[in-house]
């Protein structure tokens, strides 16, 4: 397959997936979250290309050097592109960044994973600024890798109702104030998006994050890629097989998950207390 053929295979899969399960027409206002990675960076790129009207949110993590180069990257892909791009500091939303979070967790006695913490505070800034920004969806650029693995994540945890969020629509219960997050990468490997943010040439990095080299992710990545090298097709397989199972799951999930409004900040969450709050609260206890 040459590079041009390749290129039009990868962006027909996309279209394809956004047709397969309706994630969203040219009427949507579509906010793609944006790191500055591969993933996000060509799913911004297909999108804009199709012909949606899309516009694109960073979130600043503060990881040093790592964050710096994301940042003009991305920048600079977005002015290319003529994309509004907005970008969100952590510290402005909770005074401090994850890594200084995780820091002041640790010396208290709550052991929690960096990437936990990143991700609980990364859905609720995504969630309010799409909503402030009036998005109509929300697009991740969580590819058919990612899927498999959390997918396997929550079954070796014994959490497998929580793949009931899962799927290339992302959650169960819908609420006005929750952005539907949506997945047009969905059935493309995560190989296939880096051969082809490299054909393009895009402006990114392609190291992980340096806060993820020691996760659980991380084990059961280098795991399921084995398996796909000797079986190929595992990962489509794993995905299709659930996309099955999911209509049930769903249904479960929305007998026993009932959708509340956090009793400190008014945001919807499965509990009295939202996670984002839990953890500002852990924050603020004495050592």
């Amino acid at each position: 397959m040459t590079d041009s053929q390749f290129v039009e295979y990868f962006e027909r899969k996309v279209e394809d997936t956004i047709a397969r399960h309706r994630l969203f027409s040219k009427r949507d206002k579509v906010v793609v979250a944006v790191s500055g990675g591969k993933d996000s960076t060509t799913a911004l790129y297909v999108l804009h290309k199709l012909g949606y009207r899309v516009e694109a949110m960073l979130i600043d993590q503060l990881l040093g050097e790592y964050s710096r180069a994301n940042k003009g990257n991305i920048k600079k892909f977005c002015e290319q592109l003529g994309v509004r791009l907005h970008v969100i500091p952590m510290r402005d939303e909770f005074g401090c960044s994850v890594c200084y979070m995780k820091d002041v967790l640790d010396k208290k006695g709550f052991r929690m994973n960096t990437c936990t913490i990143c991700g609980v505070m990364r859905r609720s800034i995504l969630n309010r600024h799409a909503r402030n920004l009036k998005a109509t969806k929300l697009v991740t650029g969580h590819n058919l890798d990612d899927e498999a693995q959390t997918f396997f994540m929550n079954m070796i945890h014994g959490n497998i109702l929580l793949s009931a969020k899962l799927g290339p629509t992302t959650g169960v219960v819908r609420d006005k104030k929750f952005i539907p997050r949506v997945k047009p990468l969905y059935y493309c490997l995560e190989e296939e998006t880096r051969k082809y943010s490299q054909i393009k040439n895009f402006p990114v990095q392609y190291e992980p994050c340096p806060c993820s080299l020691d996760s659980f992710r991380t084990i059961v990545k280098k795991n399921l890629n084995e398996l796909e090298k000797q079986y190929s097709g595992v990962k489509l397989n794993i995905a299709e097989s659930f996309l099955k199972v999911i209509p049930k799951l769903k249904t479960r999930y929305k007998k026993t998950g009932k959708l509340k409004t956090c009793q400190s900040c008014g945001e919807p969450s499965s509990q009295e207390k939202c996670k984002v709050c839990n953890l500002m609260e852990l924050m603020k206890q004495k050592a």
